[in-house]
């Protein structure tokens, strides 16, 4: 059973900044790529960021310029660094991994989600 678990959220002022983690655990597995969603009540569940096995990022244009992600292949974990932070940024924070080498299917791609993690950004 793969477990992905979320932490660093919180209550944080404009502007400032603060670091989302994510822990996978498991066992016969391997992580593709990894990532963030965010979600406000209503509304979709929206991509934030993204980073593969090889550390190859991509970033939402909204958090673009300001967010950066790297992850620990050894430890399963990637952390999401966000800095100048707006009123607009807070959301529940999803991580999500795409993970290969569960059986008896072990070529296939399975998605993953954690529990979430509140951010709000005061004004």
């Amino acid at each position: 059973q793969v477990q992905l678990v979320e932490s660093g959220g919180g209550l944080v002022q404009a502007g400032g900044s603060l670091t989302l983690s994510c822990a996978v655990s498991g066992s016969d597995f391997n992580i593709n790529t990894m990532g963030w969603y965010r979600e406000v009540p209503g509304k979709q569940r929206d991509f934030v960021a993204q980073i593969t096995t090889d550390g190859v990022t991509k970033f939402a244009d909204s958090v673009k310029g300001r967010t950066t992600l790297s992850r620990d292949n050894a430890e399963n974990t990637a952390h999401l660094q966000m800095s100048s932070l707006k009123p607009e940024d807070t959301a529940v924070y999803f991580c999500h991994a795409v993970v290969t080498g569960i059986p008896p299917f072990t070529r296939s791609m399975y998605p993953f989600w954690g529990q979430g993690t509140q951010v709000t950004v005061s004004s």
